[in-house]
Protein backbone atom coordinates (compact mmCIF):
# COMPACT_ATOMS: atom_id res chain seq x y z
CA UNK A 1 0.00 0.00 0.00
CA UNK A 2 1.03 3.54 -0.50
CA UNK A 3 0.64 4.42 3.38
CA UNK A 4 3.49 2.01 3.87
CA UNK A 5 5.67 2.61 1.21
CA UNK A 6 5.78 6.35 1.69
CA UNK A 7 5.90 8.22 5.01
CA UNK A 8 3.35 10.64 5.98
CA UNK A 9 3.15 13.64 3.70
CA UNK A 10 4.68 16.46 5.21
CA UNK A 11 7.16 14.45 6.66
CA UNK A 12 8.40 12.96 3.17
CA UNK A 13 8.37 16.65 2.04
CA UNK A 14 10.63 17.36 4.92
CA UNK A 15 13.15 14.57 4.35
CA UNK A 16 13.73 15.08 0.81
CA UNK A 17 14.36 18.77 1.41
CA UNK A 18 16.45 17.95 4.08
CA UNK A 19 14.99 20.21 6.64
CA UNK A 20 13.08 20.11 9.97
CA UNK A 21 10.10 21.32 11.56
CA UNK A 22 7.69 22.35 8.67
CA UNK A 23 4.14 21.12 9.45
CA UNK A 24 0.84 21.03 7.58
CA UNK A 25 -2.96 20.97 9.24
CA UNK A 26 -4.29 18.99 6.86
CA UNK A 27 -7.45 20.74 6.64
CA UNK A 28 -9.13 21.43 3.26
CA UNK A 29 -11.91 24.44 2.73
CA UNK A 30 -15.25 22.61 1.67
CA UNK A 31 -16.23 26.12 -0.26
CA UNK A 32 -13.84 26.85 -2.79
CA UNK A 33 -14.30 27.73 -6.20
CA UNK A 34 -12.25 25.15 -8.39
CA UNK A 35 -8.72 26.57 -8.94
CA UNK A 36 -9.44 29.10 -6.30
CA UNK A 37 -6.76 29.35 -3.71
CA UNK A 38 -7.85 31.07 -0.36
CA UNK A 39 -5.83 32.17 2.53
CA UNK A 40 -7.95 32.00 5.93
CA UNK A 41 -9.26 35.24 6.10
CA UNK A 42 -10.80 34.44 2.29
CA UNK A 43 -8.19 36.36 0.38
CA UNK A 44 -6.15 35.53 -2.06
CA UNK A 45 -3.22 33.54 -0.78
CA UNK A 46 0.06 35.13 -0.56
CA UNK A 47 3.58 33.93 0.54
CA UNK A 48 2.96 35.16 3.87
CA UNK A 49 -0.62 34.43 4.36
CA UNK A 50 0.61 31.55 6.61
CA UNK A 51 2.43 33.98 8.82
CA UNK A 52 0.96 35.89 12.02
CA UNK A 53 1.52 39.31 11.70
CA UNK A 54 5.10 40.01 13.34
CA UNK A 55 5.93 36.39 13.91
CA UNK A 56 9.13 35.54 11.49
CA UNK A 57 8.77 32.32 9.96
CA UNK A 58 12.00 30.46 8.78
CA UNK A 59 11.36 29.48 4.83
CA UNK A 60 13.03 26.12 3.14
CA UNK A 61 14.15 26.69 -0.16
CA UNK A 62 12.98 24.42 -2.19
CA UNK A 63 15.61 23.77 -5.63
CA UNK A 64 13.29 24.97 -7.96
CA UNK A 65 10.25 27.32 -8.28
CA UNK A 66 7.06 25.58 -9.31
CA UNK A 67 3.58 26.71 -10.65
CA UNK A 68 0.22 25.57 -10.31
CA UNK A 69 -1.91 25.77 -13.56
CA UNK A 70 -5.88 25.41 -13.72
CA UNK A 71 -7.82 24.38 -17.16
CA UNK A 72 -11.45 24.27 -16.65
CA UNK A 73 -14.49 22.54 -18.39
CA UNK A 74 -16.50 26.83 -18.41
CA UNK A 75 -13.04 27.79 -19.26
CA UNK A 76 -12.23 25.35 -22.23
CA UNK A 77 -15.41 26.08 -23.71
CA UNK A 78 -15.14 29.62 -24.35
CA UNK A 79 -11.71 28.98 -26.04
CA UNK A 80 -11.29 28.11 -29.39
CA UNK A 81 -7.25 26.88 -29.40
CA UNK A 82 -6.21 24.37 -27.03
CA UNK A 83 -4.13 25.46 -24.45
CA UNK A 84 -5.25 28.83 -24.35
CA UNK A 85 -7.57 28.01 -21.41
CA UNK A 86 -5.26 27.40 -19.30
CA UNK A 87 -3.84 30.04 -16.53
CA UNK A 88 -1.43 29.65 -13.84
CA UNK A 89 -2.54 30.52 -10.36
CA UNK A 90 0.51 30.49 -8.19
CA UNK A 91 3.86 29.75 -7.94
CA UNK A 92 5.60 28.84 -5.18
CA UNK A 93 9.16 28.22 -3.95
CA UNK A 94 9.41 26.76 -0.27
CA UNK A 95 8.30 23.75 2.03
CA UNK A 96 5.81 26.60 3.91
CA UNK A 97 4.48 27.93 0.73
CA UNK A 98 3.55 24.50 -1.07
CA UNK A 99 1.86 23.21 2.16
CA UNK A 100 -0.28 27.05 2.05
CA UNK A 101 -1.43 26.30 -1.26
CA UNK A 102 -1.91 22.49 -0.95
CA UNK A 103 -3.83 22.72 2.29
CA UNK A 104 -6.65 25.15 0.22
CA UNK A 105 -7.25 23.77 -2.87
CA UNK A 106 -9.25 20.80 -4.02
CA UNK A 107 -7.74 17.79 -4.29
CA UNK A 108 -8.72 15.84 -7.95
CA UNK A 109 -11.76 13.99 -6.42
CA UNK A 110 -13.20 17.44 -5.93
CA UNK A 111 -12.73 18.56 -9.71
CA UNK A 112 -15.68 19.14 -11.82
CA UNK A 113 -15.00 16.31 -14.56
CA UNK A 114 -13.18 17.83 -17.43
CA UNK A 115 -10.47 19.73 -15.03
CA UNK A 116 -7.06 19.75 -16.03
CA UNK A 117 -4.69 20.90 -12.58
CA UNK A 118 -0.63 21.39 -13.59
CA UNK A 119 2.34 21.61 -11.65
CA UNK A 120 5.39 22.44 -13.38
CA UNK A 121 8.67 24.02 -13.10
CA UNK A 122 8.10 27.56 -13.06
CA UNK A 123 8.53 29.27 -16.43
CA UNK A 124 7.37 26.39 -18.48
CA UNK A 125 4.09 26.17 -19.66
CA UNK A 126 2.41 22.77 -19.70
CA UNK A 127 1.97 22.89 -23.28
CA UNK A 128 3.41 20.59 -26.09
CA UNK A 129 5.21 23.89 -27.95
CA UNK A 130 6.75 25.45 -25.11
CA UNK A 131 11.04 25.10 -25.88
CA UNK A 132 11.65 23.42 -22.91
CA UNK A 133 9.17 20.39 -23.77
CA UNK A 134 8.72 20.45 -27.18
CA UNK A 135 11.13 17.32 -27.47
CA UNK A 136 9.59 15.53 -24.67
CA UNK A 137 7.16 12.87 -23.65
CA UNK A 138 5.01 12.00 -20.80
CA UNK A 139 4.32 8.44 -18.80
CA UNK A 140 0.70 8.20 -17.97
CA UNK A 141 -0.83 6.71 -14.84
CA UNK A 142 -5.12 5.94 -14.91
CA UNK A 143 -6.86 5.59 -12.10
CA UNK A 144 -10.87 4.70 -11.08
CA UNK A 145 -12.75 7.88 -10.61
CA UNK A 146 -12.09 9.38 -7.37
CA UNK A 147 -9.10 7.09 -6.74
CA UNK A 148 -5.84 9.45 -7.74
CA UNK A 149 -5.62 11.74 -4.72
CA UNK A 150 -2.84 10.27 -2.68
CA UNK A 151 -1.13 9.35 -5.88
CA UNK A 152 -1.19 13.02 -6.98
CA UNK A 153 0.01 14.38 -3.85
CA UNK A 154 3.09 11.90 -3.55
CA UNK A 155 4.01 12.66 -7.62
CA UNK A 156 3.95 15.76 -6.44
CA UNK A 157 6.01 15.45 -3.31
CA UNK A 158 8.76 13.26 -5.74
CA UNK A 159 9.45 16.00 -8.07
CA UNK A 160 9.27 18.92 -5.85
CA UNK A 161 11.45 16.98 -3.13
CA UNK A 162 14.46 16.32 -6.18
CA UNK A 163 13.69 12.65 -5.33
CA UNK A 164 13.82 11.35 -9.11
CA UNK A 165 17.82 10.55 -10.49
CA UNK A 166 17.20 12.46 -13.24
CA UNK A 167 15.05 15.50 -11.56
CA UNK A 168 16.66 17.91 -14.43
CA UNK A 169 14.74 16.24 -16.91
CA UNK A 170 11.37 16.28 -15.53
CA UNK A 171 8.66 19.56 -16.65
CA UNK A 172 5.81 18.84 -14.55
CA UNK A 173 2.75 16.82 -13.95
CA UNK A 174 -0.84 16.81 -14.90
CA UNK A 175 -3.87 15.14 -13.04
CA UNK A 176 -6.84 14.85 -15.71
CA UNK A 177 -10.54 14.38 -14.13
CA UNK A 178 -12.52 12.97 -16.57
CA UNK A 179 -15.82 11.18 -16.68
CA UNK A 180 -14.86 7.14 -15.67
CA UNK A 181 -11.50 7.89 -14.66
CA UNK A 182 -8.52 9.87 -13.49
CA UNK A 183 -5.32 10.38 -15.11
CA UNK A 184 -1.90 11.59 -14.10
CA UNK A 185 0.77 12.11 -16.47
CA UNK A 186 4.81 12.91 -15.87
CA UNK A 187 5.76 15.55 -18.29
CA UNK A 188 9.47 15.55 -19.08
CA UNK A 189 11.87 17.29 -21.61
CA UNK A 190 14.28 14.68 -23.28
CA UNK A 191 12.27 12.14 -24.84
CA UNK A 192 15.15 10.40 -26.80
CA UNK A 193 16.89 9.62 -23.85
CA UNK A 194 15.52 6.32 -23.36
CA UNK A 195 17.68 5.26 -20.31
CA UNK A 196 16.20 8.89 -18.53
CA UNK A 197 12.65 8.00 -19.16
CA UNK A 198 13.19 4.73 -18.47
CA UNK A 199 14.97 5.34 -14.83
CA UNK A 200 12.16 8.04 -14.28
CA UNK A 201 9.51 5.89 -15.09
CA UNK A 202 10.37 3.11 -12.92
CA UNK A 203 11.21 5.33 -9.84
CA UNK A 204 7.65 6.97 -10.59
CA UNK A 205 6.17 3.46 -9.80
CA UNK A 206 8.28 2.84 -6.93
CA UNK A 207 7.25 6.10 -4.77
CA UNK A 208 3.87 5.34 -5.30
CA UNK A 209 3.43 1.77 -5.20
CA UNK A 210 1.81 1.70 -8.52
CA UNK A 211 1.81 -2.53 -9.87
CA UNK A 212 0.33 -1.29 -13.14
CA UNK A 213 2.38 -1.60 -16.20
CA UNK A 214 2.56 2.66 -17.78
CA UNK A 215 3.56 4.00 -20.60
CA UNK A 216 5.73 6.75 -22.58
CA UNK A 217 3.98 8.60 -25.76
CA UNK A 218 6.47 11.12 -27.20
CA UNK A 219 4.93 14.37 -27.85
CA UNK A 220 5.75 14.44 -31.51
CA UNK A 221 4.18 11.23 -32.00
CA UNK A 222 0.70 12.80 -29.93
CA UNK A 223 0.15 15.57 -31.76
CA UNK A 224 0.74 14.01 -35.29
CA UNK A 225 -1.37 10.76 -34.64
CA UNK A 226 -3.36 12.08 -31.67
CA UNK A 227 -5.33 8.78 -29.69
CA UNK A 228 -3.31 6.31 -32.24
CA UNK A 229 -0.14 7.44 -30.70
CA UNK A 230 1.85 4.40 -29.26
CA UNK A 231 3.82 3.91 -26.19
CA UNK A 232 7.52 4.59 -27.02
CA UNK A 233 9.06 3.25 -23.73
CA UNK A 234 6.66 0.79 -20.60
CA UNK A 235 7.44 0.02 -17.49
Amino acid sequence: MVEEAVKSDEQKLIDVSKHRGVRSDGEEDEQLEEGEIVGGDGDTLSSSSSSRPGTAIAQHQLEHSWTFWIDTPAAKSKQVAWGSSMRPIYTFSTVEEFWSLYNNIHRPSKLAQGADFYCFKNKIEPKWEDPVCANGGKWTMTFSKAKSDTCWLYTLLAMIGEQFDHGDDICGAVVNVRARQEKIALWTKNAANESAQLSIGKQWKEFIDYNDTIGFIFHEDAKNLDRNAKNKYTV
